[in-house]
């Protein structure tokens, strides 16, 4: 009986529900889930430092409007360079 107790434990150890397989298999996601959430906090911070330019000059109002859309002053020529 005892030794069939202690099979069952050991079973339960590195097989069952967690277990040994089970938990390396979690500390894995953990660690990918790190890196993820990493990535993505950076990724707020440039957006926030982007949301505080825009919210305070026009500098980057008008970067923004000329890189991405191509805007051009009034005084202003635009030519078109083709490679």
């Amino acid at each position: 009986m005892l030794a069939f107790l202690l099979a069952l434990l050991q079973y339960r150890l590195w097989v069952g529900e967690g277990s040994i397989a089970q938990l390396m298999a979690v500390k894995e996601q953990v660690a990918l889930q790190k890196l993820e959430n990493q990535r993505l906090a950076e990724r707020n911070r440039l957006l926030a430092v982007d949301v505080v330019a825009l919210q305070t000059g026009l500098e980057a109002v008008e970067e923004y409007a000329r890189t991405e859309l191509g805007m051009i002053r009034h005084d202003e020529e635009f030519f078109l360079m083709a490679d």
